[in-house]
């Protein structure tokens, strides 16, 4: 969504929907557990307050997110929607170990139940609200690009399962007297439990950083090549996210080595300025490999080192590849694939391999990233 104005809105929206409707939920189950007296039902409405304490979590974060740049944080606050994905996260982490422990208690202790056809329905159309609601702020998550908004429709969705499994133990109770509503709260518990720390596994790994989206990866590096046909390739594209839809980052190109500095200046902003129209991606530096185009004997020397490089196990791409002849000076990159148990005692023992084959050069070989 390129719009952030619209993206915004959106966000707000359907969190302030799942604000309302988890509180009428709560109040409406909080109602039938006292009355009832059934643990099963009081943690599912105490599960649904963390979700609408969520929803207002996820509120302040895009807004903040929203912040304008500055002196200090020249990149914005798009990182704040992580930090608020974090907070969602702990608060059902926590929902769920508390509810495990008053589960454990009512085991131990347990109290008589009473469930009405009232609370039954009630109980019911919960099960309905959840589920619908989990869908729609699932799919308004998935078209703002909002990973708090896409957490909260998961656990919406959850909470539905949660809902129907508070439903079935009470129709036991009712027509066998039965009672497993304890029971059914401590697995409603794990289930949260595991459902936080999937979010906030998934939230860490936002924050620290993970690769880049291969298609949109790929899709960028191919744009770049066709943008000119002196471009001969795209390569080392780095994206640094700051926000789900801020991405500031820099990629290499390959050159003929006849271009000069005015004509390499008005490709790599030809370059910046297609790629962020196309992509909203700003790419703040483009690289230049030069390739050699006067020297037969360099298009030689590459399909040798190329040879040798493809002999090793593990070897995956080379790029970037230029040599002096005067200077007897070779340089360029090569990737690794991430299997390899030692890459950089693989890299070390390939560099060897290239530098025996050709002893009257110097090289400068790069251990570059698969990206």
């Amino acid at each position: 969504m390129s719009d952030e104005k619209t993206r915004e809105k959106v966000i707000i929206h359907t969190s302030l929907t799942g604000i309302i409707a988890n509180l009428f939920l709560v109040g409406f189950k909080m109602a039938v557990g006292f009355v009832s007296g059934s643990i099963a039902v009081i943690l599912d409405a105490i599960n649904n307050l963390s979700d609408a304490l969520s929803s207002i979590i996820t509120i302040i974060g895009i807004r903040l997110a929203a912040k304008k740049p500055d002196a200090k944080h020249p990149m914005g606050y798009g990182r704040v929607e992580y930090l608020s994905a974090l907070i969602v996260s702990a608060l059902v982490l926590y929902a769920g170990i508390t509810s495990l422990i008053e589960s454990i208690k009512k085991i131990i202790h347990p109290d008589a139940v009473d469930y009405s056809l009232v609370s039954l329905i009630i109980i019911g159309a919960a099960v309905i609200v959840k589920f619908l609601l989990g869908r729609y702020v699932s799919a308004q998550g998935k078209k703002a690009d909002s990973a708090a908004l896409v957490a909260s429709g998961s656990d919406a969705s959850f909470d539905a399962l949660v809902s129907l499994s508070v439903l079935i133990s009470a129709l036991l109770y009712v027509t066998t007297h039965i009672a497993i509503e304890a029971w059914v709260g401590a697995a409603i518990a794990i289930l949260i439990i595991k459902s936080g720390l999937e979010m906030l596994q998934g939230t860490l790994d936002d924050i620290l950083g993970m690769s880049i989206d291969k298609n949109m990866a790929h899709a960028i590096k191919q744009y770049v090549r066709t943008l000119d046909p002196a471009i001969h390739g795209a390569h080392d594209l780095i994206l640094h996210n700051y926000g789900p839809s801020h991405f500031v980052g820099s990629i290499h190109i390959s050159i003929p080595d006849t271009m000069n500095a005015e004509q390499i200046d008005s490709l790599t902003r030809k370059i910046t300025d297609a790629v962020y129209q196309k992509f909203g991606v700003l790419l703040v530096g483009v690289g230049i490999y030069s390739c050699n185009t006067k020297d037969d004997a360099a298009a030689k020397m590459r399909q040798q080192v190329q040879q040798i490089l493809s002999d090793h196990e593990g070897f995956m791409q080379m790029h970037g590849f230029y040599v002096d002849e005067q200077k007897k000076y070779c340089s360029f990159d090569m990737i690794l694939n991430w299997n390899v148990p030692d890459r950089q005692a693989l890299y070390e023992h390939m560099k060897k391999d290239v530098e025996n084959a050709f002893p009257d050069y110097t090289f400068r070989i790069t251990l570059d990233l698969d990206i």
